[in-house]
């Protein structure tokens, strides 16, 4: 965690990295039309969103949204995936939702609560984008304001300075911030690890279905889902059909200072009869053959595409890198817990869901991290139901709710 979270670990292995240094050998936003009022601190109405619309095209993009009283806004830019976002004071979003379809510049348009005394405006580009102009204004008829936003494309290294440069502690003005971090602290921040990609397809499923698509498309789904939820920033190791290195989705993890790393994934085994979803934390001992067998057939699939996993040094401070993982497996296995709980009734699991294995992605000594396997590509049902977007959607909700869960357990103890 960040701030005061996982600073255990933290410190453990910020001191390996002085004993190197000193020469010591180391080792969905949901789419309604109308989504319910915001409980107000004074009594005060929501702003009405009566009406919406956009223009664009592949180079710029001009979104107006016009409201029955003045509203106050924060604008924020997050990166992979590239989005917009627009914090707004509570507001009812009462225009039609095809007013505001997506087009040219503009990948995507989600809208709607964001937690107490707050909505939330995002915009996914489908390439970086900034905004020349952010404005409320009077409507010439003076019967209301409306909210400008005019939004140019820029290159890649502009649009990470604007993320980068983000400050996610300044609170919309009118509206009460909810789960922001102690003392001014970032966002949780959430990695979302899309097993696979590219040249590495990963299993394939009976009916032809590619691994590497199935946990992109589930990545995207959660990413949604924990759109819904407040002060959380979901960082994506890709979105797109491209190969990423263990070890450079790990970096990204670290570049990102991230809370929690989750990594997805939909095996195949030769037990065709075995199905349901599974939670895997780190081990240095499988907790059973199926686990091993998955471990196994993971980190071997970076050395089939010709990239090795960055081991890190065998024997530096050995006690403080196993006292950092120790804690950090805590953490680890406390998230496990939410997930299945969350999972119970809802998704079906295999026995046992809770297993170990020694997955490298999970390997980072200081970063609580899972592994979800969501169900088996060699089983047809499983199969069928990886590939369903209803099931998709429901059950990347459940894994967000799991996941604000435990968030809010770490809160609570102290530990961020």
């Amino acid at each position: 965690m960040t701030g005061r979270g996982r600073i255990g670990a933290k410190a453990l292995v910020a001191s390996i990295v002085m004993m190197v240094c000193l020469g010591i050998s180391p080792a969905a936003l949901a789419q309604s039309a109308a989504p319910p009022a915001l409980k107000q601190e004074d009594g005060a109405k929501p702003a009405l969103a009566f009406a919406a619309r956009v223009a664009a095209d592949e180079a710029r993009a001009r979104m107006i949204i016009e409201f029955e009283s003045k509203p106050d806004f924060t604008i924020r830019y997050l990166e992979r995936p590239d989005r917009i976002v627009v914090d707004l004071s509570p507001v009812t979003f009462g225009f039609d939702a095809k007013s505001v379809e997506a087009r040219g510049l503009i990948g995507s348009i989600r809208y709607g609560g964001a937690g107490e005394g707050r909505s939330r405006l995002v915009l996914g580009l489908k390439a970086p984008a900034r905004l020349d102009a952010a404005k409320i204004e009077p409507m010439e008829s003076g019967a209301g304001f409306r909210l400008l936003l005019d939004a140019v494309a820029t290159g890649r290294e502009a649009f990470s300075e604007l993320a980068a440069n983000t400050d996610w502690n300044i609170a919309v003005k009118g509206a009460r911030s909810t789960g922001g971090g102690e003392g001014g602290s970032k966002p949780f921040t959430v990695v979302v690890d899309a097993g696979h990609g590219g040249i590495d397809s990963g299993a394939e499923g009976v009916n032809g279905t590619k691994e590497k698509d199935v946990t992109l498309a589930f990545a995207e789904a959660l990413e949604d889902a924990l759109s819904d939820l407040d002060d959380i920033k979901v960082v994506m190791t890709r979105t797109t059909d491209e190969f990423i290195s263990l070890s450079g989705r790990l970096r990204a993890a670290h570049a990102a200072d991230a809370d929690l790393f989750l990594s997805l994934h939909a095996d195949s085994i030769r037990i065709r009869r075995l199905r349901g979803a599974t939670v895997y934390t780190l081990s240095d001992r499988a907790s059973d053959a199926v686990a091993a067998t998955l471990a196994a057939e993971a980190n071997h699939d970076e050395a089939v595409v010709g990239d090795q996993f960055e081991q890190a040094p065998e024997s530096v401070a050995g006690i403080l890198v196993d006292l950092a993982r120790n804690e950090t497996r805590v953490f680890s296995t406390g998230l496990a817990g939410e997930i299945i709980e969350s999972f119970e009734g809802e998704v079906n699991l295999i026995k046992n869901p809770h297993r170990q294995a020694g997955f490298r992605v999970l390997q980072s000594a200081d970063l609580p991290s899972a592994l979800v396997e969501l169900g088996y590509l060699s089983n047809p049902e499983d199969e069928k139901l990886l590939t369903d977007e209803a099931w998709r959607q429901s059950t990347a909700a459940l894994l967000a709710q799991s996941i604000s869960a435990y968030r809010e357990t770490i809160l609570a103890a102290g530990k961020r």
